[in-house]
């Protein structure tokens, strides 16, 4: 039990509050859905960028490297200025989704380095230009580009030319569980002297405009010349303190109307500091030294090389003095201590720096989220009322949602919004270092405040009905056998609680993606975006319906899923042997319909792979032949039965062997394989081991499925044979393409065509190490596929682990292939350490594309580095 340990067992015993304070901040709240107030929902319109520090926000705040509580009362970012903007650097910038030529994307340099569970330390790096942040630039060129053109980033700018930026690092170590200190450190990376303004910044959140409010406001008082007093009702009485300020400013958290639409403002208005710094209006701030945010302001003229720091503190009034002790050095300390109690495997320099960013990224982009969808239907009491559309338009169906949490987001940028199916995949790495919050995580997706009436989770926030794989099952499962191993724990609680809601959801599924009842389902777009021939989301324009292998493989495996918690509770409580015989019986009707022994099926014999199939009005059908990664889902579709586990529980034997005896022609994907003296293992899969084969030899295959650095969403095949699909004088066509979506099928904005995604890759391997531990070592196949190099599947899913890592590990020439052709991210000393993860990879070669900081998904590289190794 180390120092981190003890505070994560603190916070589940509700001992001390640990998980009170953190990066809880987004790096964006413009451009979203509950901030849209417009009468088309044009959200990016309505709420730009250029707005973004002249308008107080309506559900949540963000800012640059921020912290705040976990009801976001208060706030703490730093904003700064090189002399040279025409506003402070308070937020990341980034181009909206309209702006973009691939959609949203960020135009920042910033990096995630170190967090610790309970937020004790955390430490993040900004880099910001000496020259004037070219805003105007990085819109106009990315305006001119298409989607055939890469993306125009920061750094293709120029401003980092001759290391003329600062390196503004933050870190924040914890005293005790409210008493934060704040280090706000610079350097002068460039070659000649440069002055840095910087302003660390307290706020409330602004709750008092809307007219729900009943509690006494929010209050900031100066207490001396380097201290402010806050209140809020609440959480009591803190002192944010700022050690040899050259000022402490006042203001409110309000917007500034004058300057927005040209109606005078009530109060001071939010952006007060900039004018007072920028422009030198000094009656911009409070006379009067108090409102609802304020900063201190330090100016340091640094020369080449040279470094400055401040420590700050945010803490309750009755705190008492700082104390001679050296908290951060402490606080990190314990960090290098609780990390190095989690790897399994012994790890290079390199493979440890890489896997400590992926978890801070990871605990860094949890967020703050508030948004309920009643009160933004109907609008606020002191406001416009919303147009009369909106009752009828997004999200109306969903008026119970009402979410307040501290969510893991999947980008606190470019994704400041959860995903259902990204968060069931952020939970997986987040167990290994708090498995309570993970399953906390799980259990709130499945609240009633959440999950529809209907058994329907929620989305995302740009369509809460879209629907999204469904894998928390999976990921519930995963997280009780992590935390079974790592921590001794055998939470039966989580699982059966997180089992009865999920039988709702699954019965939803059922009711609602099986439009013929023919076990074969049609879920949408799955979270494959781009993925098909059409938008599967929206009505075909050809008519009919698209018959998924991805939808009913992720049944399937739903199927499989629930089996084995059931199995698991039975085990305790035999009623649960009924429930695991009745999600035996339904993957058994659906593996029998997706292979065609009720139906026309979807597997397709000549070419050894599964399709997704369009059955037309006239009643016509035929696969879709695009090898992409719908084909390779139905192997995720598996399980083994232990003997033990089958002899433990003599009613779900029975049924089993019921169904062997009497209904055979629905048991072709049951396998069994005799051990003496150990009875009986059951293997249930989709997939049997000719099929298996038969998919692996294209998978496996470089000039297909197979790139030196994971698994493609389509085949390289289609490069040179595009398929194409023509129906009623109209052609639809998918091509192999390995970066950027050239399609603007869902704004444009992500590629299964082509890219190497994490989350279905990590899948891939999971499945392949369950296919071995039922074939054995016996079983061999190529890999590469044609090299005549045998191994077999647990040696093929730890390759293919390995290629993943070489996304973000050094290779010999020292590059990082993710961080992709730049020269000086690859090589300068001050870049070359920093790891992006990003949302997806080329296929070729392996750079990052999509959003940079999607540490979400894309942190189970720290899984498979701590259990494969490099």
């Amino acid at each position: 039990m180390n120092a981190e340990k003890a505070r994560l067992a603190q916070a589940e015993k509700q001992e001390e509050h640990w998980r009170r304070w953190g990066t809880y901040v987004s790096d964006r709240a413009w451009g979203t859905v509950r901030e849209d107030y417009s009468p088309n929902g044009t959200a990016w319109d309505y709420f730009p960028f250029e707005h973004a520090h002249l308008r107080a926000f309506r559900w949540s705040e963000d800012a640059l490297l921020g912290w705040c509580d976990n009801h976001q009362r208060v706030c703490f970012g730093i904003a700064l200025w090189n002399g040279k903007d025409a506003i402070l650097k308070e937020r990341l910038y980034g181009l909206s989704g309209p702006q973009g030529n691939h959609s949203e994307d960020v135009k920042e340099l910033y990096y995630y380095l170190d967090a610790t569970p309970t937020h004790s330390y955390c430490k993040g790096l900004y880099k910001y230009p000496q020259a004037a942040f070219p805003y105007a630039q990085l819109a106009e060129e990315n305006k001119r580009r298409t989607r055939l053109d890469a993306e125009y980033e920061l750094i293709d700018t120029g401003v980092f030319n001759d290391d003329r930026y600062f390196d503004v690092t933050v870190e924040y170590a914890k005293a005790d569980a409210n008493d934060t200190r704040i280090r706000v450190t610079a350097v002068n990376r460039g070659p000649v002297a440069a002055t840095l303004w910087v302003l660390p910044q307290v706020w409330f959140r602004n709750t008092w405009t809307w007219g729900w409010s009943r509690d006494l406001p929010p209050a900031m008082t100066r207490e001396t010349e380097e201290s402010v007093g806050l209140f809020e009702s609440t959480l009591g009485d803190y002192l944010f303190t700022c050690p040899g300020t050259e000022a402490l400013l006042f203001t409110e958290n309000e917007g500034n109307s004058l300057r927005l639409w040209g109606v005078p403002n009530r109060s001071y208005a939010k952006d007060a500091f900039g004018q007072y710094l920028i422009e030198g209006n000094v009656a911009a701030v409070h006379p009067d030294d108090r409102g609802t945010k304020a900063c201190g302001i330090y100016t340091w003229h640094l020369q080449p090389g040279e470094t400055r720091s401040v420590t700050l503190r945010l803490a309750p009034r009755a705190a008492g003095p700082m104390g001679p002790e050296d908290v951060f050095a402490l606080r990190l300390k314990e960090a290098d201590e609780f990390y190095a109690s989690i790897a399994s495997v012994p790890l290079s320099a390199d493979g440890s720096a890489v896997c400590r960013q992926a978890f801070a990224g990871l605990l860094w982009t949890k967020q703050y989220f508030h948004y309920v969808v009643e009160e933004w239907l109907r609008g606020d009491p002191t406001t416009t009322p919303p147009p009369p559309g909106r009752r009828y338009g997004r999200n109306s169906e969903w008026p119970h949602l009402f979410n307040e949490d501290i969510i893991s987001m999947p980008d606190k940028w470019e994704y400041p919004w959860y995903a259902a199916w990204d968060l069931a995949f952020h939970m997986i790495p987040l167990a290994m270092i708090d498995a309570g919050f993970a399953k906390k995580q799980m259990a709130l997706f499945l609240r009633e405040w959440y999950m529809h009436p209907n058994g329907q989770i929620p989305a995302y926030e740009w369509a809460l009905g879209d629907v999204n794989p469904p894998v928390h099952a999976w990921a519930c499962w995963r997280i009780y056998q992590i935390d079974r191993r790592l921590n001794g724990e055998r939470d039966l609680a989580f699982l059966e609680r997180c089992f009865h809601k999920l039988l709702m959801n699954f019965t939803w599924w059922v009711n609602r993606k099986d439009e013929l009842g023919n076990n074969v389902f049609e879920g949408g777009f799955l979270g494959l975006d781009n993925i098909g021939v059409f938008d599967r989301s929206a009505p075909l324009p050809t008519g009919g319906t698209i018959e998924q292998s991805d939808g009913t493989s992720w049944m399937a495996m739903y199927s499989l899923n629930m089996l084995t918690i059931a199995l698991e509770l039975a085990q305790s409580n035999h009623i649960y042997e009924d429930i695991a015989s009745k999600f035996f019986e339904h993957f058994l009707y659906i593996a029998s319909a997706a292979n065609g022994r009720t139906t026309d099926g979807l597997w397709d014999e000549e070419d050894g792979f599964y399709y997704d199939m369009l059955r037309l009005p006239s009643g016509e059908w035929f696969r879709m032949k695009v090898r992409s990664m719908v084909g390779i889902i139905p192997l995720f579709a598996m399980e083994n039965i232990e003997p033990t586990v089958i002899d433990a529980l003599p009613g779900f034997r029975r049924r089993m062997q019921w169904f062997l005896r009497n209904r055979p022609d629905l048991c072709g994907n049951i396998a069994s394989m005799a051990e003496r003296g150990m009875g009986e293992r059951r293997m249930l899969s989709l997939v049997g081991p000719r099929r298996l084969r038969r998919i692996l030899e294209r998978v496996l295959d470089e000039r297909e499925f197979l790139s030196p650095y994971g698994v493609r969403a389509l085949s390289r095949y289609h490069a040179e044979h595009p398929y194409s699909l023509n129906v009623d004088g109209a052609s639809y066509e998918v091509k192999y393409e390995p970066a950027e979506s050239s399609t603007g099928l869902f704004g444009g904005n992500s590629n299964w065509r082509g890219p190497i995604w994490f989350p279905v890759n990590y899948l891939l391997i999971e499945s392949l190490q369950r296919f071995h531990h039922y074939l054995g070592e016996d079983f061999k196949v190529e890999f590469p596929a044609g090299s005549g190099n045998k191994l077999d599947l647990w040696e093929v899913a730890t390759e293919l682990s390995h290629r993943m890592s070489a996304l973000f590990l050094r290779d010999k020439e020292g590059r990082r292939a993710g961080l992709g052709p730049n020269t000086k991210v690859q090589s300068d000393p001050n870049f070359r350490d920093y790891v992006l993860f990003y949302e997806y990879f080329h296929g070729d070669t392996g750079a990052g594309l999509g959003a940079s900081h999607q540490t979400g998904w894309t942190a189970l590289i720290a899984k498979l580095l701590t259990q494969n190794g490099e």
